[in-house]
């Protein structure tokens, strides 16, 4: 995961609490962290099973 961009969730709030961190620049999967723990174990998932949870998400948010 050494070549692994991570960034901050733009719903991450502010005060350092619940914070997800994903790197996106990775072929063919994506990365997902606790930023709170970034030497800690990631979640690592196919690029299409990322955009089905993120479409989910969407669905769930409306």
């Amino acid at each position: 995961m050494s070549p692994a961009l991570w960034r901050k969730s733009s719903k991450s709030g502010s005060d350092g609490g619940s914070c997800v961190e994903v790197a996106t620049n990775l072929p063919g999967v994506v990365g997902v962290r606790d930023s709170k723990d970034p030497d800690g174990p990631a979640l690592i998932v196919s690029s299409d099973g990322w955009r089905t949870f993120l479409g989910g998400v969407k669905k769930a948010m409306k």
